[in-house]
């Protein structure tokens, strides 16, 4: 019986922690907006080739670049022309970020596109946008880098 216990631990040793990976999924139209509901994502990365991009533009999107430094505050969003490359990058952002929830859109933009105009009528938002829902990324919250600028406390109190 010994032996038996022995390899059982062994084996969970080997299986890494689910708190140390990354969350990532394909996500559809109703999973998106359900997921996003309550939080808007902090990081919207562009995996989409450049035809692709010149055609649709993604507006306050990250260009997908194998050397890109982002620090996910809130659920990262990946799009591209196709799931399994959508995935990829996920996961390749999920090697960089444990723990943080990523995910690649199942249907690329246009499922994003859907997802976004249900999230606006939802919050009750003018459709007549009929882009992505509209979300502010301060400066370099995202993507890092030199800040733009530096609060300082008030010494003067």
């Amino acid at each position: 019986m010994k032996p038996i216990v022995a390899s059982l631990l062994a084996m969970l040793c080997l299986i890494p922690g689910g708190a140390a990976q990354a969350q990532v999924s394909l996500k559809d139209k109703p999973q998106l907006v359900s997921a996003l509901s309550a939080k808007p994502p902090c990081c919207v990365i562009d995996g989409r080739g450049a035809a692709s991009r010149k055609r649709d533009r993604l507006e306050n999107a990250l260009l997908w670049r194998d050397d890109l430094t982002i620090n996910p505050t809130a659920t990262v969003v990946v799009i591209a022309d196709r799931d399994q490359d959508a995935l990829g990058i996920a996961e390749v952002l999920a090697r960089k970020h444990p723990g943080k929830p990523i995910f690649a859109v199942k249907g690329g933009l246009a499922t994003w596109k859907a997802a976004s105009l249900s999230l606006l009528m939802a919050a009750g938002m003018d459709t007549a946008m009929s882009g992505p829902v509209s979300f502010v990324i301060p400066a370099n919250t995202c993507e890092q880098g030199k800040p733009l600028q530096e609060l300082r406390p008030d010494k003067k109190r």
